[in-house]
Formats: structure tokens, C-alpha cells, sequence
């Protein structure tokens, strides 16, 4: 096997035509065995192999620098730099993670799991090295459906610029995680179409020097290539035309859906994970578009990820100009939404939570600040959500909860969402972002009819005496069982609040309780500072009043155990009773 005697790139360049073609070959052997056990990005990687070896023929790592844009397509570039055994061995498929990582390899110079950045940073590298009067190249890695995203295109032309070494290797595809959507993928492709000659071309204007491979999965080809422009003194992208999913039959046919794969039969290609559970994304796909035939002026919106709405392709073509799928491009899609509200359009804008970042500024700023009847239901935003350390869940309460204007609400259950879902859109008076829950749907089967317009309005669920809690959103359960246990074990019957609102709090309730409880207790799905449980602590600052809050340490949790992280929190029923036990 060729694969394992690769310990590194100068390993790759010592191999002659053919065995790079058998490399090319048991790379994807590899990912097809681990990805069909563990799941991952599947189409990327696969569309990428051979790039990625003549990349490391032609370059020298880590001397010259190697960018990925989100790393999707990083795992042929693990395998040739050392940690091939991740992708042989089953026992070391968890030695890596998904995305590059400086911890990893010193041919890792980012850790990235957000598009469209790969150009402005290597834009920094190749700045830094020219002050320093450095050498090496620096090369850029990015798909076609991340140039949609606008820091894609500031880099572009910073880039052009440089007037010295940059090379900005373009993987067209012809496809994001779904279909490309904007005016310049009728630019890329005429490119296609003529073979690069094409008299309209968006880098050369730019200020770009361009290069255009027809076939990015020849390996030969892109290392004639690549040795052309190495070395070279000026900006330059070398664009080139690759298959998403080369290799595997099922993913060519089925591009979208195996842009990310979970465990599956590899003779069949059908996941081997059955389950018919209900999802929150499936829910509101089939929700808003119902919605959508009684009323044309509303708009969903989606920044390249059109299933975290549920909106699958057969969706997407009923609800036809109804739907809007602006690319990687989160900050046009907040500030798009404000204009559909300010002319009288129903926006609904799904996102998932470690996105929002992304579009911090335009919420506040275009949203916010003028009042548009905006509606985001923000999923994942949990730390049930994802787990690498670039896609947590947990920052978004404390990012949104803080912007003026807005009212950030944290449904329980199905019946909840769905109540709070429809008033947003019907209303016309508020931003409204909607933190959809973490965990296993709760459906109670109870008609929601609460005016959600009253606002800040506390759902006192149970009344006790001596402590109150606070369960907001996917972590209401977790206050059932402490109030459960608190019965069983101190006799104290407690107060049981759902309080559904994060951004504001009720102070009739909260000034009520003073009267009999002595223990206030929050638990948020989220990291502590800036919370939501500061903010109930701070209103009974100069009061006798104790509270505990409960929620997540400000830090980077990478591909960690939810068991751990719980218990390192003390977010578990025994260890909340014990502390209560201790302060009372």
C-alpha cells in the first residue's frame, strides 16, 4: 500500500506517475471505510484527492503554506501529513478532528470551520512574510460555493493588491452544500464552459492573474500546473473544475445530501442510522410552507444551508420564489430580511447558531436599530447541538439576549415553537429570534394561546415556596428533575418557572418571590457570562435574595464529552440538589 509509507509531503514527492494514481485510489478507500463508520464530510474530500497530492508534489509544507476554506475538504491533507493512521485504523479514526488544526500539524495553520476565509488569511500570511522579507508560497484552498460569502470577495481584492506571492486555487464543483445560488456562478460557468478563455472573468477583473484546469481530478495535469505558478511573484488563482463526490457513485448522483454523511452501508449507500424521530428543521420546513400558500408575502431565507429550515430540495421548488438561498452569505441575509419587513414582507431567516456570529453586526445594526419584524429561529444553539469547536451552540444567548429591540424566546416544546414561530411572523412590531430546542423533541400535545406580544411574561408552571426554578428553553427538563429531587430528598416543594423570554425579565414574578423563597435557581443551555441567569442575579443584587446560576464556562469545548462538560458544570439534578443543600 502506497498510503502507508506516507509519513509526510516529501514522501508524496518521491513517487513516481503511477503510484500517485494508486495513492489517489487508496486515499479513497480510506475515507469510504471511516466516513461509512463515523459519517463526515464526504463529497468534498471526495472531489479533492487529487489536488491535494499534486499540491503536495509541487509545494513544500509547511514552509509554503497551505489554506484551507473550512476545511471540508481537508482530509486528503491529513492523510499526507502524517496522520494517515486516523484514516486507516479504526482505533485511531478519533485522533483527529474534522477540521484542520495548529494542534494537530505543523502543516495546519488554522484551525477553520467557517467559509469563505482562506483568502484573507492567507492574505496575512503572505503580508507578514513580505515584511519580514520571508520566502515560501502561500496558497489559498476555496470551494465555489464559499466565494458567495463576502469576506471571499474582500479578500479577492486585497489579494490582487499583494503584487507578490499569493496563489488562490479555486475548487469549482458547481455546488455548495446545496445548488449554488448568484450572478457570478453564471460567470464561473461561462469560464467552464470555454475553457477558461471566457472574455467576462471575475478574478481577472479583480486584478487576478488566471490560470483554468478543465479537469482538477488529473493529477498530472494539476501538477504541471501548480509548477507553472510556483514561485510566482504576483496574485494569481488557478482555477479548477472537480467532481463533488468523485469516486463514489451514490454521492455523484446525490450531490446535496452527501455533503456531510452519517454512518451508511457502503454496498448501498443508505444510512445505517434508522430512526423516524421528528425534527425541529423538518418541522418548520413543512410548517412555513403551509404558511406560505396562504401567504405570498412570506419569505424564507437561508445563507447556503437550506435543510436547517427542513427546506430539502422538493420543498425548496414548491415554495419556489417564496424561498431565497443568498450563498455563504449570512450578513446579506439579516440585512435582506430587514428590507422584506420594511416593505411589508413576512422574513423568516434559519440559521444555525454558530453562524449568527456571523451576521452579529447586521442584526443588530440593520435589524435592530430599525425595528424590522424580522423572524430567526436559531437551531442547534445547545450544547446537544454540534461539538467541534468551531460549530458550538453555546455563545448565542449571551450575543443576542444583549442587542436592544430584540426579543429572544426559548421554547420548551413542539407546541411552543410552533405557537411562537406563527405570532413572530405575524406581528409586525418586533425583531424576533426564536432559540428552537437542543436535545430530543418535547411534544406535550397542549394548544399554546399565550399572547407572546405581552412580553417578558413568565410561565409559572408549578407555585411553591423556599426555591424557585428557572428552566429556560432545552433545559427546562433538567429543572423538573432538580424540583423532583428537591421534594424527595429535602421536602421542599419548589416553584417551578418556565420563563420563555431571554432578553428581558419579569419583574412581577421575580419580585413575588421574594416574599416566600430564600434560593433562586437559573439553568440556561449556554455559557454563563453575559446570560441569562446574570440577568436575574442582577435584579436581586441589593435584595437577601441567593441565586444560583447554572450554565457553561466561558471556553473552547473541542469534540467533547457531553457527560463531562455536564458534570464539570455541576448541570446534573444530584449535584444542584446538593449545592441548595449547602446554601440552605
Amino acid at each position: 500500500m502506497v498510503l502507508e509509507i506516507i509519513q509526510g509531503p516529501s514522501d508524496v514527492k518521491k513517487l513516481a506517475k503511477e503510484q500517485r494514481l494508486t495513492l489517489a485510489n487508496e486515499i479513497r478507500s480510506a475515507l469510504l471505510k471511516k466516513l461509512s463508520k463515523q459519517g463526515g464530510h464526504f463529497g468534498p474530500n471526495f472531489g479533492f484527492v487529487e489536488a491535494t497530492i499534486a499540491l503536495h508534489y509541487v509545494f513544500d509544507s509547511p514552509k509554503d503554506k497551505i489554506v484551507f476554506d473550512v476545511s471540508h475538504q481537508c482530509y486528503p491533507h491529513k492523510m499526507l501529513t502524517g496522520r494517515k493512521d486516523a484514516f486507516l485504523y479504526e482505533a485511531h479514526y478519533h485522533d483527529v478532528s474534522g477540521y484542520t488544526n495548529p494542534l494537530e500539524s505543523e502543516h495546519d495553520h488554522f484551525t477553520v470551520g467557517h467559509t469563505s476565509t482562506s483568502i484573507s488569511l492567507a492574505c496575512g500570511l503572505a503580508k507578514a512574510r513580505d515584511v519580514k522579507q520571508g520566502e515560501g508560497n502561500v496558497i489559498a484552498i476555496i470551494g465555489d460555493g464559499s466565494l458567495s460569502g463576502g469576506e471571499a470577495l474582500e479578500g479577492l481584492n486585497v489579494a490582487a493588491e499583494l503584487n507578490s506571492n499569493i496563489i488562490i486555487v479555486v475548487n469549482d464543483n458547481d455546488m455548495s452544500i446545496a445548488e449554488n445560488h448568484g450572478g457570478m456562478y453564471r460567470n464561473l460557468k461561462r469560464l467552464r464552459d470555454t475553457n477558461g478563455s471566457a472574455s467576462c472573468n471575475l478574478f481577472k477583473a479583480m486584478g487576478l492573474d488566471y490560470v483554468f484546469v478543465d479537469d482538477g481530478n488529473d493529477v498530472e495535469k494539476l501538477i504541471t500546473v501548480f509548477q507553472q505558478v510556483k514561485d510566482t511573484n504576483k496574485p494569481i488563482v488557478v482555477h479548477i473544475v472537480t467532481e463533488k463526490g468523485k469516486g463514489y457513485q451514490p454521492a455523484i448522483e446525490n450531490k446535496e445530501p452527501w455533503h456531510y454523511c452519517a454512518p451508511f452501508d457502503i454496498k448501498t449507500g443508505a444510512s445505517i442510522i434508522k430512526t423516524n424521530i421528528e425534527s425541529y428543521n423538518d418541522l418548520t420546513g413543512k410548517f412555513l410552507l403551509e404558511k406560505m400558500k396562504q401567504d405570498t408575502s412570506i419569505v424564507a431565507i437561508t445563507a447556503g444551508t437550506p435543510t436547517v429550515m427542513g427546506f430539502v430540495e422538493k420543498l425548496r421548488n414548491e415554495a419556489g420564489n417564496q424561498f431565497v438561498d443568498v450563498g455563504i452569505a449570512e450578513e446579506t441575509a439579516v440585512a435582506m430580511a430587514s428590507g422584506i419587513a420594511k416593505n411589508g414582507g413576512k422574513p423568516v431567516f434559519g440559521v444555525y447558531s454558530t453562524f449568527i456570529q456571523r451576521s452579529y453586526d447586521q442584526i443588530s445594526h440593520d435589524v435592530c436599530i430599525n425595528q424590522s419584524a424580522v423572524t430567526i429561529p436559531v437551531f442547534a444553539g445547545s450544547i446537544y447541538g454540534m461539538r467541534d469547536v468551531t460549530h458550538l451552540g453555546i455563545y448565542d444567548i449571551a450575543m443576542l439576549s444583549n442587542i436592544p429591540n430584540l426579543v429572544y424566546l426559548a421554547p420548551v416544546s413542539k407546541e411552543e415553537y410552533l405557537a411562537m414561530l406563527d405570532w413572530s411572523i405575524e406581528q409586525t412590531q418586533y425583531p424576533v429570534a426564536i432559540r428552537v430546542p437542543g436535545g430530543k423533541m418535547i411534544s406535550t400535545g397542549k394548544q399554546v394561546t399565550k399572547d407572546f406580544s405581552q412580553l417578558n411574561t413568565y410561565e409559572i408552571v408549578e407555585k411553591g415556596s423556599k426555591v424557585a426554578i428557572l428552566g429556560l428553553g432545552s433545559f427546562y427538563p433538567l429543572a423538573e428533575k432538580v424540583k423532583m429531587m428537591l421534594q424527595e430528598t429535602l421536602k421542599i416543594e419548589a416553584t417551578l418557572i418556565n420563563p420563555q423570554y431571554i432578553t428581558g425579565i419579569d419583574e412581577q414574578v421575580l419580585t413575588a418571590l421574594k416574599d416566600n423563597h430564600d434560593l433562586v435557581i437559573t439553568l440556561e443551555d449556554g455559557i454563563l457570562d453575559g446570560g441569562f441567569g446574570e440577568k436575574i442575579t442582577r435584579f436581586y443584587g441589593t435584595s437577601e435574595m441567593k441565586v444560583l446560576n447554572y450554565g457553561f464556562k466561558k471556553e473552547f469545548l473541542d469534540r467533547f464529552d457531553l457527560n463531562e462538560v455536564l458534570l464539570a458544570n455541576r448541570l446534573k439534578e444530584e449535584l444542584i440538589v446538593e449545592d441548595v443543600k449547602a446554601i440552605l
